[in-house]
């Protein structure tokens, strides 16, 4: 278990993050926020793959007049994404936001970072920093030679200093760019400043499969050095992805907080005689959607192996296992054989097997 870094702790609509609670896995729709039933849709939808906090773009008056209808309809933690027009984020506040996404240094002169600062007092609304890699100030570019660790740092301190004068402390901060190595270490510098919650996660990571590679070894690299408080993967795909790779990256370092499924399968070879890539796939989905719905009380360790080299063996550690055979799997529990199924009915027999276990 990894020793985590010591933060403040920040509420964010029922769901804190900071000051050693669960990190949290968040998305972010990719709907019209305008089309309100679309985006409860979906949002109802990530709930269910296991997303705590979820942030939609507030682009015009239309979608910040679109968050009431979102917000009563929904049931974990909005977060409005901010840019430029302060008004809108006066909007969203009254409509019942749990989180505002803004960055001071952007919405035009000092009075209008007072006039959100000042409401998301009285509604005791926090706000997270948002810097990008991509939309860095062109005077720290200059100043650093480019998108570097410490000007990224330099531009999150300038917004914090300006809400830190307003004696504003409710703060998160995030500090993504798409190159993993940079992000690292400006996460890194961030740690040593300041005791903000941290939202970490790797902007603009690519589709899902190139996405959950750099996502998972940039968010996975920040959170072994024991700092971060809630993530984002960010894919070029369905949300629901995000939220699962971010369950998973949880999970491989044990820092989950909810009770998870450990699934182990072998990559297959020529002496595999039954269809385990699809097998293997169809299991780990459902079991996915199981424990986003909180189907399990207790973790299990679940193997589905191709053949009876490592089949065996591997179901003995495991608590539950598929072994497979001629056009036949071996089922194990507890490193006993405890049935033998065709392929067609496996996967029923698996599951329900599983979930008995698992309760």
């Amino acid at each position: 278990m990894f020793s985590r870094n010591e933060t403040r702790k920040i509420n964010i609509g029922g769901v804190y993050i900071g000051g050693g609670s669960p990190i949290a896995v968040q998305s972010m729709t990719n709907t019209d926020t305008r089309d309100v039933k679309a985006t409860v849709e979906q949002i109802l939808r990530l709930e269910e793959a296991g997303c705590d906090i979820i942030r939609v773009a507030v682009p015009d008056e239309a979608a910040a007049e679109a968050i009431k209808g979102i917000k009563k309809s929904i049931h974990i933690p909005l977060v409005a994404d901010i840019h430029f027009n302060y008004k809108l984020a006066l909007m969203c506040i009254e409509n019942g936001i749990d989180k505002v996404r803004i960055n001071p240094g952007n919405i035009g002169d000092i009075q209008r970072t007072e006039a959100v600062t000042k409401m998301c007092k009285e509604h005791n609304i926090p706000i997270r920093i948002g810097i990008n890699g991509g939309s860095l100030e062109k005077r720290l570019l200059e100043k650093h030679g480019g998108c570097t660790p410490e000007a990224i740092v330099e531009s999150a301190m300038g917004h914090i200093d300006i809400l830190e004068s307003m004696d504003f402390n409710d703060i998160a901060v995030s500090l993504k760019s798409s190159n993993v190595p940079t992000t690292i270490e400006a996460y890194r510098l961030m740690a040593e400043k300041r005791n903000y919650p941290l939202h970490i996660g790797i902007t603009e990571s690519g589709t899902v499969l190139n996405g959950t590679i750099k996502s998972s070894v940039g968010i996975g690299a920040i959170l072994s050095m024991g700092i971060g408080d809630t993530i984002r993967v960010s894919l070029t795909g369905d949300p629901a992805e995000e939220v699962r790779v971010g369950r998973k990256i949880l999970h491989s370092l044990e820092l989950g907080g909810k009770k998870m499924i450990q699934f182990v399968s072998c990559p297959t070879c020529g002496r595999t005689r039954v269809d385990l890539i699809g097998t293997a796939q169809i299991i780990e989905q459902k079991l996915s959607d199981l424990e986003a719905r909180g189907a399990f009380k207790k973790p299990l360790t679940v193997s589905v192996m191709g053949c009876a080299v490592n089949g065996p063996g591997e179901a003995k550690h495991s608590d539950i296992g598929l072994a497979g055979g001629e056009n036949e799997f071996l089922m194990f529990i507890k490193g006993e054989i405890v049935g033998k199924f065709k392929p067609e009915t496996a996967i029923d027999q698996f599951i329900e097997a599983v979930l008995k276990l698992g309760n």
